[in-house]
């Protein structure tokens, strides 16, 4: 992290370098996400960073390099070529197909201001590849395309009658993708839940799910180390609230915020909203759960019909976790995703699963 005031709620790569905010520097895994595979895929829980590490990708790809000094990108990148973005906040496509197409009309209306529009591209999808063929005719270069939260329509409609409508719109939406990779440089997905059945993953066969990938463990959420190097005021000012020593604080942050693993390196990550939370009131409280984390737990809790606590401990398949959807009815695989159960050990091909942490394993529906 660089020295500031701390970046809760901070989603904006540029706002939070330019507004001094605290940061976790993870550029060298940004430079290696947007010069690896071109097409790729990662799942993190909410509030674990994701959309920061999308802005971070957007400013880099558009050249920004004040945005970068002093950061270890810095060492790794020679050209900083300016490139053209696509970016969607899916968040913000609503819970219906309806609401999702006014939201991906708009955001498409908004890129053709830029780069022109064809009679003849009537559909959403004809509109989406024109974009991006003219943006790289125009600029000379090739296009980076950004999906924020591209689930969360899908995650709103979710074992509802508007579900099925929404699964169809996303099919038809990417389904051209596939046809104009030369003109692309880096298209890249965030999410919380895998949905299959949509043509992100069956159109793009290429598609590189590093959500399990050991260099990037650590890409979102905060490491140990990072928290005792970078937040040494904030954590004596903790320690003085609550009349405890450093050691002590350290043991009663790990303990109720560390514990996620999200590779078989066993990498450990700090929930960071909670942390920063804690950090900023000077008080241990389930901040990542009170924060509209448990939003989908109706529907899964309700559907499964199973005793929670039987899944701490529990084994489940290395390649099922590692590639199968939400819509397979598992309740291991979706809190898994959510968030609220994480990988504790690796026994032979299969992981154990486990609550990461007091925060999660005190939630009343879990217990």
């Amino acid at each position: 992290m660089t020295r500031g005031k701390l970046p809760l709620g901070i989603q904006n790569f540029e706002e939070l370098r330019k507004g001094g905010y605290l940061y976790a520097d993870k550029t060298d895994m940004v430079w290696q996400i947007a010069n690896g595979d071109k097409y790729n895929f990662l799942s993190r829980p909410r509030r674990f960073g994701k959309s920061l590490l999308v802005s971070t990708l957007q400013c880099y790809f558009e050249g920004k390099k004040e945005l970068f000094e002093g950061l270890k990108i810095m060492e790794l990148e020679k050209d900083w070529i300016k490139r053209p973005v696509i970016h969607f906040s899916m968040n913000l496509g609503g819970s219906d197909a309806e609401s999702l197409y006014h939201y991906l009309d708009d955001t498409l209306t908004k890129y053709e201001e830029i780069y022109g529009k064809r009679a003849t591209e009537a559909t959403l999808s004809n509109r989406f590849t024109g974009i991006i063929e003219r943006a790289y005719q125009q600029s000379g270069e090739q296009v980076a395309v950004l999906v924020d939260e591209y689930d969360a329509p899908l995650q709103h409609s979710y074992l509802t009658d508007r579900h099925e409508k929404c699964r169809n719109l996303y099919r038809d939406f990417f389904t051209g993708l596939k046809d104009y990779g030369y003109c692309i440089k880096c298209v890249f997905l965030t999410g919380i839940t895998k949905f299959t059945q949509i043509s992100l993953f069956s159109v793009l066969n290429t598609l590189s799910n590093i959500s399990f990938y050991n260099c990037y463990a650590t890409i979102c959420g905060l490491t140990k180390e990072e928290i005792l190097e970078n937040l040494k005021d904030e954590i004596q000012a903790l320690a003085a609230q609550k009349k405890w020593d450093v050691a002590q604080t350290m043991h009663e942050l790990k303990d109720m915020y560390d514990g996620y693993h999200f590779s078989e390196s066993l990498q450990g990550v700090y929930n960071p909203f909670s942390v920063i939370s804690a950090l900023k009131e000077r008080r241990l409280r389930p901040y990542w759960i009170a924060s509209g984390a448990t939003e989908m737990l109706p529907k899964i809790l309700t559907n499964f019909e199973k005793d929670v606590e039987t899944l701490d401990g529990s084994l489940i398949d290395m390649d099922y976790l590692e590639t199968a959807d939400i819509s397979k009815d598992n309740p291991k695989l979706v809190l898994y995703q959510l968030g609220f159960l994480t990988i504790k050990d690796v026994i032979g091909e299969a992981y154990r699963l486990g609550f990461p942490n007091r925060e999660v394993n005190g939630f009343p529906p879990l217990r």
